[in-house]
Order: structure tokens, then C-alpha cells, then sequence
């Protein structure tokens, strides 16, 4: 296999870190994975690839809110030590910045977790459905 190739790109499937940041199928690559802000959709409308099948949870959910948690309110204390900006600047920086990042980084780790369950034919513990082998 050539370096700058992978396994998914062969079958014309997008690679996991470029189907979470652009909320691509992963199965045909299109940008259908996503129904709104963070919802996905029931099925992909490219390929019919029934989406509500995979259990992404709210595993995301939690790391993402704490790591952005933790980097803004480090920015937060870096910004006040070197500035000293009144409460209001913190509130009018502060607030969006954390509601962007916050959704933001749902929509890709979500859709990270979703892909990385499909590639790896993931299912539920203790489920009678076997999933299905590629070889």
C-alpha cells in the first residue's frame, strides 16, 4: 500500500477525520450524515445507509464538554492576568466562544464515533445481529 493511501479510500469511503469534520457518509461520502446542528439524520439520502442503527451515545458529549471547559477557562484566567478586562468583555468573549466550540466539537466527535463504529462493524453487547464480515 502507497503512503498516501488507505484502505478506505479504495472503496471510495472518506477517512474518519474527514468524514467527522465535513459530516460526510461513510459510507458514500456525501455530506448527508447530519439532519441538523448536532441531530443525525435517520438514513443517508446519498446511499440509504439506515444512520439510527449505530449508537453513538453520550460518550462525546461529556469529553467534549469537559476539554472545552478546560481550554476556555484557561483562556479565560491567561486573558484576565494579562488584560485584567472588565466582567462583561469576559461574558461577550467568553459565552460564544464556548457554545460555537461546544457544538462545534459535538458534530465532529460524534460524527468521529459514528464512522469509527462503522469501519469497525461495531454492535451492541450482547446483541444477537452479527455484523457484517467484509471478507
Amino acid at each position: 500500500m502507497d503512503q498516501g493511501t488507505s484502505p478506505a479510500h479504495d472503496n471510495g469511503q472518506p477517512g474518519i477525520a474527514r468524514a467527522a469534520l465535513f459530516g460526510l457518509c461513510p459510507q458514500c461520502g456525501q455530506r448527508t450524515l447530519f439532519d441538523g446542528l448536532i441531530k443525525f439524520s435517520a438514513k443517508c439520502r446519498g446511499c440509504g445507509l439506515d444512520l439510527q442503527r449505530f449508537n453513538v451515545g453520550d460518550g462525546p458529549a461529556a469529553f467534549v464538554t469537559l476539554i472545552i471547559g478546560a481550554l476556555t477557562v484557561g483562556l479565560a484566567l491567561w486573558l484576565d492576568a494579562a488584560v485584567r478586562p472588565p466582567f462583561w468583555v469576559h461574558a461577550l468573549v467568553w459565552i460564544p466562544f464556548t457554545t460555537i466550540a461546544v457544538l462545534w466539537g459535538l458534530r465532529v466527535a460524534k460524527a468521529g464515533l459514528l464512522v469509527s463504529e462503522y469501519r469497525n462493524h461495531a454492535g451492541e453487547a450482547g446483541s444477537k445481529e452479527l455484523p457484517d464480515d467484509p471478507s
